[in-house]
């Protein structure tokens, strides 16, 4: 079931970045972000809602909260950037340089999670995907 929402957040991220840059042509990346985020926001709790989560809220421990915290941050500066990115420049140019944020989440999560990469010696296609993503984005660079 996880593939199918990976697919789902892979459609929907490239819907986003077609959509983002109509909707930043006549207002502030800032502004533009503000405005998506408080979309993202009723959406957000729309969700919990309906799934029937808000309950689990009052459980989160300390720790919890600062990861969610720390991880809405990060988000809130990604965006930032990108929405900045995107106004600045080309779609195709700026969506490769976002997306190389796969093989540092990949690094990262080796690092702080401990989460093994020894799957890219047994299945040869993906490292070689990984090596396509980061010569795909350093040639949209020039």
């Amino acid at each position: 079931m996880w593939i199918l929402f990976a697919f789902g957040s892979a459609l929907f991220a490239g819907l986003t970045s077609v959509l983002a840059k109509c909707g930043i042509k006549k207002t502030d990346s800032d502004a533009a972000t503000a405005i998506r985020t408080i979309v993202v926001l009723i959406f957000s709790w729309l969700m919990v809602w309906i799934v029937g989560s808000a309950p689990t809220i009052t459980g989160l421990d300390a720790k919890t909260w600062i990861f969610l915290i720390l991880s809405g941050i990060a988000t809130g500066a990604s965006w930032l950037c990108y929405f900045r990115a995107l106004q600045l420049g080309d779609v195709n140019k700026v969506v490769p340089i976002d997306k190389s944020s796969t093989i540092l989440t990949i690094i990262l999560a080796l690092i702080f999670l401990g989460e093994p990469i020894s799957w890219l010696c047994y299945y040869k296609a993906l490292q070689d995907g990984l090596v396509l993503i980061v010569s795909g984005t350093l040639m949209m660079l020039i």
